[in-house]
């Protein structure tokens, strides 16, 4: 199965965007590590909401475009990784692995990704 980690991080801490050497290091150990082991398909980090844009349609509403930075967020998404895992569990442990890498208070959110083969069938 495959799942989608996004964490987010306080978008005002420095450390969010201006990772330590140290930091670097123990990640791209920790990278390294899971993609040879097959659990890491891909992760990647994210700039600033300054670099971003929000994009919403509301029902009936006109699709609504907001450049960042995002005044009313405070934790955003840092960033993404999406791995192999046999089950949930297995997911929440890598999770459990990954912010032991951070220093800063960070949240990680898991989701199961949908499968082509998961989707109803049109009878």
């Amino acid at each position: 199965m495959r799942f989608l980690m996004m964490h987010r991080v306080d978008e005002h801490d420095p450390r969010s965007w201006n990772p330590s050497e140290d930091f670097i290091a123990k990640m791209g150990g920790f990278i390294q590590e899971a993609a040879e082991k097959g659990i890491l398909i891909t992760a990647e980090g994210v700039h600033p909401t300054e670099k971003g844009s929000l994009v919403r349609k509301a029902r009936g509403a006109a699709i609504r475009v907001t450049d960042g930075p995002f005044a009313e967020a405070k934790e955003v998404i840092g960033g993404f990784a999406l791995i192999n895992a046999a089950d949930r569990a297995e997911a929440v442990e890598f999770a459990k692995r990954y912010v032991e890498l951070f220093d800063q208070e960070i949240e990680v959110e898991i989701r199961q990704v949908v499968e082509f083969d998961e989707l109803p069938t049109q009878d």
